[in-house]
C-alpha cells in the first residue's frame, strides 16, 4: 500500500487523484483524519456536482494550511459515483473500512441506500440540503444529518414565497401550482409537504415527473402550456434544470413564475441561457454566490494562490462551489466538536464524530471566525434535531448573475414537525428501531 501526503494529493487532485488510503490504526498514529469524497464528476450531473466537489476538497486543503483540526491533518480520497446509486454503494463499501470519518453521498438515492448501512458501520451521513426529510428526527435516524435543511424545508419556503408573491396565504386558494420533478427519490421528496400545504390552503397541486436524466421534456412542458399553472416549482438537477428553463422559454411560460429548489439554482443551470433565463428564481441553501466572503478570499490566497486549487480559480465563490465549502466545514466542525469531548488533537472515530455533529453550536461569532459571516445563519443541532437550521431565502438570475431577491424565510415547524414525526415513526416501526431516549442521547 502506498502512502502519500495531502500535499501530493493537492498537486494531483486536478486530474482526479486523491490522498492515498491508510488503515485506521496507521491514521491514528499519524494523526490523520480521513474523509471519503463521493463525487459526480461524470454523467448527467457533472456540470453541477464538479464545482461542489472542488469546493469540498479545497476547504480541506485550506484547513490543512492552518495546521489541520487542532493539529490533526486531513486526508481524503475521491470515488466517482456519476450519481448512480449502485456506484455510490460500491464507493461506500470500498472506503468505509479505511478509517472513514463520515460520508456525504451528494445523492438522495445513495442516501436511501446507505441509511441502513450507516448504523451498522457507525459512520455518520451528512446530507446537507438533501436526503430523507424525516431524518431530521435524530432519535430514529441516529446517523443521518440533513444539516441546514431538507426538501420539506425547501418546499415549505417555496410555498411561503408563492403566497407572498400573490399577496397572502389566503390567495393560494384555487391557484394551480405544478411540480416539475426529477423522477427519482430526490424529485419525489417534496411531494408529501406540498400535498399537505395544498390540503391546508386549497390550491391545486399538479405533479409532472421527468424521466432521468431529464433531457427530454417536451411532453411535460406542452402539458404545462395546456394546464397554465400559476407557478411552477422545479426539482431539477444537472442537465435537467437547463433543459426545463429552455423548454419554458420555448413554450412561452414566464420564468418569473418558476422557482427551483437549491440544487436547481446555480451558475451551470443558467449561464448558457443568459437573458433567456432572466427572472428565474431558486431557493438558496442559505448561501448564494459568495465572492466576497472571507473564506472565499482565504481559499484564493492560501490554496489557489499556492497553485494547489482543485478546479478553475474562476469558479471559487460560485454557488455550488460554496455549497461544497459549506459541506466540508460542517464535517470539519463535527470533528472539532467531538475533540472537545474525546481529546483535542486526536483522530476521531465515526461514532465520536456523530456526537460532535449532534452538538454543533455554530453561532454568529463562530461562523465569523471560520470566514462564513453573512454566508450562513447559526446552526445548532441536538440528539433529536439533526437539521439544526430551518432557514432559506430566494435568489434570482438577472441574465448575468444571481442576486438575493427575498428576506429570510423560516420553514413552519407546525407543518413540518407532524410530517417528520409521522414518517420517522413509520420508518422506526418498519425497521424495528427503538427511538433513542433523552438519557441515551447524553451518553
Amino acid at each position: 500500500m502506498k502512502f502519500r501526503s495531502l500535499a501530493l494529493a493537492a498537486a494531483i487532485a486536478s486530474v482526479g487523484l486523491s490522498a492515498a488510503v491508510f488503515s485506521p490504526d496507521v491514521r491514528a498514529q499519524a494523526k490523520e483524519q480521513f474523509f471519503p469524497v463521493l463525487t459526480g464528476r461524470t454523467g448527467p450531473v457533472a456540470p453541477n456536482a464538479t464545482p461542489w466537489a472542488n469546493g469540498y476538497v479545497d476547504y480541506f486543503k485550506l484547513v490543512n494550511t492552518k495546521g489541520g483540526i487542532n493539529g490533526v491533518k486531513i486526508t481524503f480520497e475521491e470515488c466517482e459515483t456519476a450519481y448512480a446509486t449502485d456506484r455510490g454503494v460500491e464507493c461506500y463499501e470500498r472506503l468505509k473500512g479505511k478509517g472513514a470519518t463520515l460520508f456525504q453521498p451528494l445523492s438522495t438515492g445513495i442516501t436511501f441506500a446507505l441509511t441502513e448501512k450507516a448504523p451498522v458501520d457507525k459512520i455518520p451521513l451528512i446530507t446537507a440540503g438533501y436526503g430523507r426529510s424525516e431524518s431530521q428526527n435524530g432519535a430514529v435516524f441516529s446517523w443521518n444529518f440533513p444539516l441546514l435543511g431538507t426538501y420539506w424545508v425547501g418546499a415549505d419556503v417555496a410555498i411561503q414565497h408563492v403566497a407572498k408573491q400573490l399577496g397572502g396565504v389566503d390567495k393560494l386558494k384555487g391557484k394551480k401550482i405544478a411540480l416539475v420533478y426529477h423522477d427519482s427519490p430526490y424529485g419525489k421528496e417534496p411531494i408529501p409537504l406540498l400535498q399537505e400545504r395544498a390540503k391546508m390552503h386549497g390550491f391545486d397541486l399538479q405533479l409532472l415527473p421527468v424521466a432521468a436524466p431529464g433531457v427530454e421534456q417536451k411532453a411535460t412542458w406542452l402539458q404545462v402550456r395546456r394546464e397554465r399553472p400559476d407557478f411552477v416549482l422545479l426539482w431539477g438537477w444537472g442537465v435537467m434544470t437547463a433543459t426545463s428553463i429552455k423548454e419554458a422559454q420555448a413554450t412561452g411560460y414566464p420564468r418569473e413564475k418558476m422557482i427551483g429548489i437549491w440544487w436547481a439554482g446555480a451558475e451551470p443551470d443558467v449561464k448558457d441561457i443568459g437573458d433567456g433565463a432572466k427572472g428565474y428564481s431558486a431557493l438558496a441553501l442559505q448561501h448564494g454566490a459568495e465572492p466576497n466572503a472571507k473564506v472565499t478570499k482565504d481559499i484564493l490566497a492560501a490554496v489557489h494562490g499556492k497553485g494547489q486549487g482543485t478546479g478553475p480559480k474562476e469558479e471559487v465563490g460560485s454557488v455550488l462551489y460554496m455549497r461544497g465549502v459549506v459541506s466540508a466545514m460542517l464535517a470539519v466542525e463535527g470533528v472539532r466538536k467531538a475533540q472537545e469531548r474525546y481529546g483535542k488533537g486526536k483522530v476521531m472515530t465515526g461514532e465520536q464524530t456523530r456526537w460532535g455533529l449532534e452538538n454543533l453550536n455554530l453561532d454568529d461569532k463562530a461562523l465569523a471566525d471560520l470566514g462564513f459571516a453573512g454566508v450562513l445563519r447559526p446552526v445548532q443541532t441536538s440528539c433529536t434535531d439533526h437539521m439544526g437550521s430551518p432557514w432559506a431565502r430566494i435568489h434570482t438570475w438577472d441574465g448575468k448573475k444571481w442576486n438575493f431577491s427575498s428576506d429570510w424565510y423560516q420553514a413552519d415547524q407546525k407543518v413540518l414537525r407532524p410530517l417528520v414525526m409521522a414518517a420517522s415513526t413509520r420508518y422506526a416501526e418498519e425497521k424495528k428501531i427503538t427511538p433513542r431516549t433523552p438519557e441515551q442521547c447524553k451518553q
